[in-house]
């Protein structure tokens, strides 16, 4: 552990768990979750912050995908595939989340002083460590071929697995990961694969899409030949930060956070509301 990443080495953890609170759970709540913790801890008032986070059946669109030229089209597609559509205020572009899928966030504060990139080096360096006794060839580059394709995909011998994304709000930092831990990879990536040639079509557009191949992609169960689960990976991550800090807390959301978390949660319904609109 000696090489471990200066951010990830706090006196304490605080840790948070919303992987199993069900289909009611929605992604926009997350995202306005880490906003309130990402004030909290840019302000000191919380400390290091690690959450735990799963949805079910939802599509995370990224602001340039709402550009499609087709993307009414293609958003009725993905609920016809039984998905619910969001637009998130993170970085990046569509993105599958399932029961399969576990969700990391770091919230680390200092923003301002911390390089961008030293919060995506971190995470990368988390996830090498917590899976080190199965594999040793978890690697870090764009997968330009893969959804949300960029420079911190997570991925074994070339096939991606997780894909990292950053938000910055006042002094506090979150970056987030998605990790496809059961399932199929390939599956995600074929329903974006068809949601992007529904959106696009042969319209010439000013940002570059995705062209999926869905080969590209797997889940850690699928490139490992293990019988992973959500909670598993749960637990090791739960073991690895009380490894990396003297202590770990557990606590929800309170006072001020609460506060936060109806302003952020308010702001992203209003601005869903009006993408989705436009979509329509």
């Amino acid at each position: 552990m000696n090489n471990i990443h200066t951010l990830l080495h706090p006196k304490t953890y605080r840790f948070i768990d919303q992987s199993s609170l069900g289909p009611g759970f929605s992604a926009l709540q997350s995202f306005a979750t880490d906003d309130a913790l990402a004030i909290s801890v840019g302000q000191g008032t919380s400390p290091t912050t690690a959450r735990l986070w799963v949805h079910h059946h939802t599509v995370v669109l990224g602001i340039p995908d709402a550009r499609l030229p087709f993307i009414s089209e293609a958003v009725d597609y993905l609920k016809t595939q039984g998905y619910q559509v969001i637009v998130r205020n993170s970085g990046g572009l569509a993105v599958v989340l399932d029961e399969g899928v576990l969700n990391l966030s770091f919230i680390f504060p200092d923003s301002k002083e911390v390089n961008i990139h030293e919060g995506y080096e971190a995470m990368v360096v988390f996830i090498k460590h917590l899976f080190a006794d199965l594999t040793d060839e978890i690697e870090a580059y764009e997968i330009t071929q893969s959804y949300c394709p960029g420079t911190y995909d997570l991925s074994i011998n070339g096939r991606k697995f997780a894909g990292i994304s950053q938000r910055r709000v006042k002094q506090g930092s979150a970056v987030q990961i998605y990790l496809d831990v059961t399932g199929s990879g390939m599956e995600r990536a074929l329903l974006l694969k068809n949601f992007y040639q529904i959106g696009r079509q042969d319209e010439e557009t000013r940002f570059s899409y995705p062209y999926i191949d869905p080969s590209v992609m797997a889940s850690m169960n699928e490139l490992l030949g293990t019988q992973l689960s959500v909670a598993d990976v749960r637990d090791r991550i739960l073991y690895q930060l009380r490894t990396l800090s003297e202590r770990v807390v557990v606590q929800q959301l309170e006072g001020e956070e609460i506060d936060s978390f109806n302003k952020r949660f308010e702001q992203m319904i209003e601005r869903n509301a009006k993408a989705l609109e436009r979509m329509e």
